[in-house]
């Protein structure tokens, strides 16, 4: 019988190490005990050294297991993640090394074990060394350190099931075709007992007599549902080979890139996604099972992406389990970013081993769609890309390969021609085209755009909120435009903390459609109103005229899935507005934008000849229906001339700057009303903000510790009466936390552009949780209930 045993409390840490600390008698009495996933050191949010967490350290752990737990078994010790450079001994012997952060490794540690106490000592080492990918030159993200995903011991007979790997075919046939190879310890002469489970349900089984070390079985399957994005149904396929199970789930699915884009299940799909590096504020890479599978249920339901690319590394085994289960696709890739040693050695050879456990570790993922088999950004290394595809293609004949890359015509060893299109940057272009990247035929995927062609803070002045999230819709709308092109991946899902090489100079690349605190920035809004889940509508303004230039606010957008929406000024309907298919041609749910409300103000304006008024309207529309949010200089002087003996160029300058920002009169009230099937399903009030209401909501009230830590993160938002975030509110607040569970990282800070989250942890006991917030325009304290329930 197979038997697993969690290995994630009650770990000992010391962030010095020597040698004395692997012998299984050390004194660790002055260790910290610290739980895993854990960080070797928790950063400032910025402005700090990199280096500060690039050492090396120690981690010891004491375990019991009774000698006829293990008796006749072997036993295996296994570690999800650790960054970056692991060395292990099993009481005070040597088990193992292993270089990589990104990638899981074992040893079998059944000669090392005492009869009953144990203990594992592991000198992990966070400096960033040339011998293994990503390093050898600068990378624009941090690597971190510590032992950060999880850890567990696995007994197994000497006999046992080794791997599954199961695929399907024949997607669209009555009966479908699962092939499954079983990987077995040894090879061996035995049964085997195949079982399909619906949920809990046994649907189908069958046995198999066999002579061999790997197994091949081909099933057919009837009755069975297809995995896809909308109906992401899982079937787990169980094996037992005498007292050994192993199961593993998986979906019948089928993904192909092609010329003509990307098919799921014979179906094409437009590809529209975003970029999502793994780590946190404070405390990196290091965050357990919940918060991974929070963001995958924020890219697909709250920002309305039907792919994530897993830069520029293999994600947690928790995310991909949860991309499964809301039908969230991914393109998975090796760990790299630019710098590529193009000499056979250590370097090269620890690529291929990343690729090898990426996939043997990640192919039983129905969300999984494309393997990345290529340095992020590196140059062409053709006789390393001719071994990383055709491992990758000897693991897995089912999926096609990708090598991220940012120039053109590079060289196509892989299956789809994916390409980092930064060419955009607010101009006419906004993909290049496909034929000029990749040529006429390779399958095409756009990998990357916008990113660092313009970081945006949260707290930056509106217009440059506005022309960020512009910018997605641009592109997205390019690439809905191309069946050539499968689909856009954007840069990036959150902001993160990077080198010193890269970003605002205070170590946080600002890149991010939410922050880095997963709170929404504008362009968020871009992707969200793409989604046909809930309502979306974001008015891309204040209406406030003083944050912009000579008070002139320029285009209002409504980033919206409804079918239209009216506006009102002061109680009167002015517009009803519907989708910009001029602006955004392509998009499923295009931007709005109304009119700027200057015509009305002058035809109502009892001082102004109602000719030079209805003429200045005219121009305003035909104004925008060029594009333009305000009349170019040419439409002015035109204007003076229809009108000339009236207002001087001057003048008539002034005019429109003067009714377009309604500078000199009181500030009206904005009502926005959208509508999906005539049904009122969103409203907004813009109006004077006279109030700074702060509030605290948390992702989910009940915290459940299991086989490791859990946290929810709690979201501060400042808004005015009518619920409006106030981007330019920097409170000052402060979180006490009593109780079952502890806050990660400051517990004093200020809001940043209206907002900002933090997250709460166990520690290691049942009962409730209080959450107390204090500060800076919080009248009354605010007391967030929890609970915390330890299994």
């Amino acid at each position: 019988m197979r038997k697993v045993v969690n290995l994630n409390f009650g770990w000992k840490y010391s962030p010095a190490f020597d040698d004395e600390m692997l012998k299984k008698g050390y004194d660790d009495g002055s260790f910290e005990v610290v739980d895993i996933p854990h960080a070797n050191k928790e950063l400032p949010l910025n402005y700090f050294d990199e280096r500060d967490y690039m050492f090396v350290s120690c981690y010891r752990k004491r375990f019991r297991l009774d000698k006829e737990d293990y008796e006749g078994k072997r036993v295996l010790l296994h570690f999800e993640g650790v960054a970056c450079r692991s060395l292990v001994y099993v009481n005070g012997k040597y088990a193992g090394e292993y270089k990589g952060a990104y990638t899981p490794f074992s040893f079998d540690i059944t000669e090392l074990l005492a009869a009953r106490d144990n203990i594992i000592a592991v000198r992990v080492d966070a400096k960033e060394t040339p011998d293994m990918p990503p390093f050898g030159k600068v990378v624009d993200y941090l690597c971190y350190g510590g032992i950060y995903r999880e850890v567990w011991l696995e007994c197994v007979d000497k006999k046992h099931i080794e791997d599954i790997f199961v695929r399907t075919s024949d997607i669209l046939a009555e009966k479908k075709l699962l092939t499954a190879d079983i990987t077995f310890s040894e090879s061996m002469s035995d049964t085997l007992k195949l079982e399909l489970l619906d949920g809990e349900k046994v649907i189908a089984e069958k046995t198999c007599d066999f002579e061999a070390k790997v197994l091949r079985v081909k099933w057919r399957i009837g009755d069975v549902e297809n995995w896809d994005i909308n109906n992401p149904k899982l079937y787990t396929l169980r094996a037992t080979l005498g007292e050994d199970v192993k199961e593993v789930r998986f979906g019948f699915r089928e993904a192909k890139f092609t010329k003509n884009g990307f098919y799921l299940n014979g179906k094409h799909i437009k590809l529209m996604g975003l970029n999502r590096h793994q780590s946190y504020p404070y405390v990196g890479y290091a965050m357990p099972k919940s918060a991974q599978e929070a963001d995958a249920d924020l890219l697909k339901f709250k920002l309305g992406c039907n792919i994530v690319r897993t830069s520029h590394y293999p994600d947690s085994i928790h995310f991909l389990n949860r991309c499964d289960e809301i039908g969230l696709l991914v393109f998975t890739e090796m760990p790299g970013w630019q710098y590529t040693d193009q000499n056979e050695g250590e370097w090269q050879d620890n690529v291929l081993e990343n690729v090898r456990r990426m996939i043997i570790r990640d192919r039983n993922h129905p969300c999984v769609v494309l393997w990345g088999v290529r340095i992020n950004e590196g140059p062409d290394c053709d006789p390393l890309y001719e071994k990383t595809n055709r491992l990758a293609h000897e693991l897995d004949p089912t999926r096609q390969t990708g090598g991220v890359r940012n120039f053109p015509q590079s060289h196509l060893l892989e299956d789809v021609y994916t390409y980092n299109d930064f060419s955009h940057s607010g101009g006419a272009v906004k993909l290049l085209p496909p034929t000029v990247v990749a040529g006429p035929n390779a399958p095409y995927l756009v990998t990357e755009f916008n990113g660092h062609m313009y970081p945006t803070k949260s707290y930056d002045r509106e217009d440059i909120r506005i022309e960020h999230a512009l910018r997605h819709a641009r592109v997205q709308s390019a690439s809905f435009s191309n069946n050539r092109i499968s689909g856009a991946i954007g840069w990036c899902m959150a902001d993160y903390n990077t080198h010193c090489d890269f970003g605002s100079g205070d170590r946080i690349c600002y890149h991010g459609v939410t922050d880095i605190f997963r709170v929404p920035k504008l362009a968020a809004a871009v992707y969200a109103s793409q989604q046909d889940y809930v309502p979306v509508l974001e008015v891309s303004s204040t209406m406030d005229i003083g944050d912009h230039p000579k008070g002139m606010r320029g285009q209002v957008y409504l980033f919206t899935n409804c079918d239209y929406v009216k506006v009102y000024k002061n109680g009167k309907l002015t517009d009803t507005v519907y989708p910009n298919k001029k602006l955004f041609p392509n998009l499923p749910h295009p931007p709005m934008t109304p009119s700027d409300f200057i015509g009305d103000a002058l035809e109502n304006d009892p001082n102004l000849d109602k000719t030079v008024a209805k003429l200045f309207k005219d121009v305003l529309v035909a104004a925008e229906g060029k594009g333009f949010s305000v009349p170019p200089i040419n439409y002015v002087k035109l204007l003076a001339g229809m009108i000339k003996g009236k207002m001087t160029i001057s003048d008539t300058i002034d005019l429109i700057t003067q009714y377009f920002a309604n500078w000199g009169n009181e500030q009206p009230e904005y009502k926005f009303e959208g509508y999906i099937k005539d049904k009122l399903v969103a409203t907004v009030v813009k109006s004077p903000s006279n109030e700074c209401i702060i509030s605290a909501k948390a992702d989910k009230n009940l915290l459940i510790e299991d086989e490791t830590y859990d946290v929810t993160r709690i979201e501060l938002v400042a808004t005015d009466k009518n619920n409006n975030r106030l981007n330019f509110a920097m409170n000052a607040v402060n979180v006490s936390v009593e109780g079952a569970a502890r806050i990660i990282g400051p517990s004093e800070f200020s809001l940043l552009g209206g907002a900002r989250a933090f997250w709460i942890r166990t520690v290691g006991k049942s009962g409730d949780v209080k959450v107390t917030i204090t500060g800076e325009g919080i009248a009354e304290p605010i007391v967030l209930n929890l609970e915390a329930v330890k299994k």
